[in-house]
């Protein structure tokens, strides 16, 4: 287990396999002083070696490149980095953050879409040869600033939930390849494979079946013009059950086999992010503050409540959407409350009475 307090400064504790989670952070909040009840991470690292060993057994084909934007912890580079995982990183900070953990260069993607001239050089000075790419501004830019690099062509996909308010398109379109390839040949940037951006709030695997088959278009194009392509990017969006693994293993496989059999020498890669560490994490927040809300019209005043209608409160925490829940910003997110009862002295009352139970809206 992993307790983290004020990253990246964070403490690491043995625990026996039988602790309960809830047993570690009542000991965590009773060691602190009630000026101190800042927000906290409790982390069980086994939980990111038993993902690791859900997706050899069900995605045994594929190499999981680990997406650092998810969860930046060193426990958790650390312990990826010695089953053997990949890495993408997203900017400098990501990409220096792994390599002081001796990951080699040959294992790292940098997949930032738009990227900062001084980050593509520091790639280029540090070995980091395997970049993403999808429009042709960033094209020339690579070019000056990395003629080494080798691209995966980021292609979008169909839209996963097209009632998705949230939802974001990445990666060029299929009709737009074949302009992209011909840039970087005349360029002189090679082009080694094909990257699909799918959401992480995917649950259709038909998204990957028609990637893979676009996939395929591409490598023949690639091919044509003069490249030789040899990886396969499927992309993320695994929410990390069993379930959904056996899934897309199942429509990704049979694609596979019929477009890039092992005969065509293609690896098959991925980015799973939060499969790895969102059942490994539990954020453990103070409530700093309440009020009380007419269940059918919140903006009401406790005094507008009728005598018989059942109040809801509003809860607010030491923590947002701008620190620990930022995924709630671009993912349909809902954290699964846990309460746990502490004393005004900062003491756990395990022998405190049940009391009675009140609603409190999702926001």
């Amino acid at each position: 287990m992993k307790g983290i307090t004020d990253e990246p400064q964070y403490s690491v504790s043995l625990l026996d396999g039988g602790t309960a989670l809830c047993d570690v952070i009542n000991n965590h909040i009773e060691e602190l002083t009630l000026s101190e009840k800042n927000a906290f991470f409790v982390a069980d690292l086994g939980a990111i070696m038993r993902q690791h060993v859900r997706w050899r057994t069900h995605m045994p084909q594929i190499r999981p490149y680990y997406a650092v934007r998810c969860n930046s912890s060193p426990a958790v580079i650390e312990v990826l980095a010695a089953l053997g995982s990949g890495f993408t990183c997203s900017n400098k900070s990501e990409l220096e953050l792994v390599q002081s953990h001796g990951i080699t260069s040959e294992d790292i993607i940098y997949s930032g879409v738009c990227k900062q001239v001084s980050h593509i050089k520091y790639t280029a000075k540090n070995g980091i040869d395997l970049l993403v790419c999808d429009n042709e501004a960033e094209l020339r830019k690579i070019s000056r600033c990395h003629p080494n690099a080798k691209l995966l062509l980021q292609v979008s996909t169909e839209a996963c939930n097209p009632d998705d308010e949230m939802g974001m398109t990445f990666g060029c379109s299929l009709k737009d390849c074949r302009h992209l390839l011909e840039s970087a040949k005349e360029l002189g940037v090679e082009v080694v494979g094909v990257r699909s951006h799918i959401s992480s709030t995917c649950e259709d695997d038909q998204v990957y079946v028609h990637a893979i088959s676009d996939a395929r278009c591409i490598f023949d194009m690639g091919e044509e013009i003069g490249f030789s392509m040899s990886i396969l990017d499927i992309g993320g969006g695994f929410s990390g059950s069993e379930t959904q693994l056996e899934m897309i293993n199942c429509a990704v496989m049979s694609m596979v086999d019929l477009y890039f059999p092992s005969s065509t020498g293609v690896s098959i890669i991925a980015e799973p992010g939060s499969f790895f560490v969102s059942a490994a994490f539990t954020l453990a927040v103070n409530i700093i503050s309440k009020a009380v809300v007419a269940r059918d019209c919140q903006d009401q005043k406790q005094n507008d409540l009728s005598p018989n209608e059942e109040p809801e409160f509003q809860y607010y925490m030491n923590e947002g959407v701008y620190g620990s829940f930022s995924s709630k910003l671009s993912e349909t997110v809902i954290a699964a409350p846990c309460v746990h009862k502490v004393s005004l002295h900062n003491i756990l009352d395990r022998n405190m009475p049940s009391q009675q139970a009140y609603s409190s809206p999702l926001h």
